[in-house]
């Protein structure tokens, strides 16, 4: 396999195959990420991914699942995604599932018939970032979708038929606006009404223009204290019609948070507030990454 610069992957897909169908992220320009910024945006050529496929065919024995990257590998048109997702039928039959990053703008450019041939070709779960339900918060992080258009994205995915996984991040917005942060993802996680929902806590890498704002005292972060009453306003305010997996465990966050909305919820909201209770329940700082 060939990969160009640092490849990231969501961390539910630590055992998939990852294949670069594109270098970089079309958008790139949000300030709390720094994952993209040594990267020029551009599209593989189709012979080179599936020369790699052929090469993994060789390499490996048994591929469960694969994971198209980079940033947004949904900016392809279907013509180019579908060769790629037919060569991995074709050489990897025990393959069940084949899952992507895309973001709203690349998911509302597809028609309904584009998104149902997707899963017809073996795509199961489409992550995007939304970071915040917040118009506000995301104009001011130059997020480039609005709220109204990520939840409609959301909704079409999973009227498709595939699986949409949403991430959001704890302080994205600071002592400023941590409330309306807080209470607009929630009701977004009521409205778009997703099967999995992940949330994050911000960790400010340096090469983030983020991090700009915050030396110059524009934007003031949140306490870890605070941040768990961010998340837990949220909580309050997410009830989703449909269950919902919820998932608040990843290494950036305070308190790790498992369950499914809006069933478990209440018992989410009791772990926080033993913590906010028993600040020692905390994961510590120097455990805390990207």
């Amino acid at each position: 396999m060939r990969y160009e610069g640092d490849i990231y992957r969501p961390p539910s897909e630590a055992y998939s195959l990852l294949v670069q169908v594109t270098v970089g992220c079309t958008h790139n320009t949000c300030t709390f990420c720094s994952m993209f910024k040594d990267k020029r945006f551009h599209v593989r050529k189709i012979e080179e991914v599936l020369e790699d496929l052929e090469d993994a065919r060789r390499r490996y024995r048994y591929i469960e699942r694969m994971f198209l990257c980079d940033g947004d590998a949904l900016c392809l048109k279907n013509e180019k995604l579908l060769v790629i997702l037919d060569k991995i039928r074709e050489l990897f039959p025990e393959t069940r599932q084949v899952n992507i990053y895309g973001n709203a703008i690349d998911v509302n450019h597809k028609t309904d018939d584009e998104l149902r041939e997707l899963r017809d070709h073996g795509v199961r779960i489409v992550y995007i970032g939304a970071e915040s339900g917040s118009d506000k918060v995301l104009k001011a992080v130059n997020k480039g979708s609005t709220r109204a258009e990520i939840i409609r994205a959301v909704q079409r995915i999973e009227a498709a038929g595939l699986k949409a996984s949403v991430t959001f991040i704890s302080g994205l917005a600071g002592k400023e606006g941590w409330e309306d942060h807080a209470v607009e993802s929630g009701t977004m996680i009521t409205e778009m009404n997703a099967s999995y929902v992940a949330l994050l806590t911000l960790i400010v890498d340096p090469r983030a223009p983020i991090s700009q704002e915050i030396e110059s005292g524009k934007l003031h972060l949140l306490t870890p204290i605070e941040v768990l009453q961010e998340t837990k306003l949220l909580l309050e305010h997410a009830n989703p019609e449909k269950s919902c997996v919820f998932r608040s465990n990843h290494a950036s966050n305070y308190v790790n948070l498992a369950g499914n909305l809006p069933e478990d919820r209440d018992g989410m909201i009791q772990a926080l507030d033993r913590a906010l209770a028993d600040p020692s329940l905390l994961r510590s700082e120097y455990l805390r990454g990207l």
